[in-house]
């Protein structure tokens, strides 16, 4: 199984990162995670290309989680593809609903498949998954997800405040990529920052494999040192910031 980072930003653009979009791949697989804004050029630079990729699982509704849908939509049509299916938390296609109200033209271009999750295990492109209710400003998932031509399993946070809980259910995973959008001068309660991070990790007691940090606001420049520093202080395995356009070989 692999995972490429499409998009490792945040709602405000650095101007170097997209925002969030993850391409998991397994076998012939492929399974895109979130599709915020540049996600679809990201995706154009793999070898899947977005004629590859007909299925999107999303955390939840946030705008810089879902403003390339459509456009992937359309860019499928354009290039002969016949289907997309969407996946994600309750709501997921009340939120397609209106974004096809709003651009009416591209109703029935493709076949579209829609689907609203339960918070129970399920089976999408291939994959299955579980889900987490994290801690965010809207209702989000964040999920385990594993392959069976793999025996590594992966973690996305989606966008939460650090938990014990969280990081429980994400245990054992071969990579764990988690929300840490600000350093520890910035005070929120919807997103991680370092030290709250750091303390999750050793109050849950877990190991990962390998722990990437997303989701980063600007806030977060010339800061990555001294984050890392922090969470390194509370956990010693291994954790790296994530970055748009590195593939990750899990398994």
């Amino acid at each position: 199984m692999d995972v490429t980072f499409l998009g490792t930003g945040s709602a405000m653009p650095t101007g170097d990162r997209f925002q969030t979009g993850l391409l998991l791949e397994a076998g012939s697989d492929r399974l895109l995670v979130d599709c915020g804004s540049g996600v679809l050029h990201a995706l154009q630079r793999t070898e899947a290309g977005y004629e590859g990729v007909d299925t999107v699982l999303l955390t939840h509704h946030h705008l810089d989680h879902v403003s390339d849908l459509l456009a992937l939509l359309k860019a499928r049509w354009l290039a002969g593809e016949d289907s997309l299916a969407v996946a994600g938390p309750p709501g997921t296609s009340a939120l397609v609903d209106g974004l096809l109200d709003v651009h009416e033209y591209l109703d029935g271009r493709i076949e579209l498949a829609v689907r609203d999750l339960t918070g129970e295990p399920f089976s999408l492109a291939g994959f299955d998954g579980r889900t987490f209710e994290t801690r965010h400003s809207m209702q989000c998932f964040a999920y385990r997800l594993t392959h069976p031509e793999s025996d590594a399993a992966f973690v996305f946070s989606g966008d939460s405040a650090a938990s014990r809980d969280l990081l429980a259910f994400a245990d054992g995973a071969d990579v764990l990529v988690h929300d840490c959008s600000f350093p520890d001068s910035v005070e929120t309660d919807t997103h991680a920052t370092p030290t709250q991070l750091g303390r999750a990790l050793r109050d849950a007691g877990a190991e990962f494999g390998r722990v990437y940090l997303t989701h980063l606001y600007p806030h977060t420049d010339g800061n990555h040192e001294a984050m890392l520093e922090t969470v390194s202080e509370y956990y010693d395995g291994e954790v790296r910031f994530a970055a748009d356009g590195t593939t990750v070989g899990l398994g």
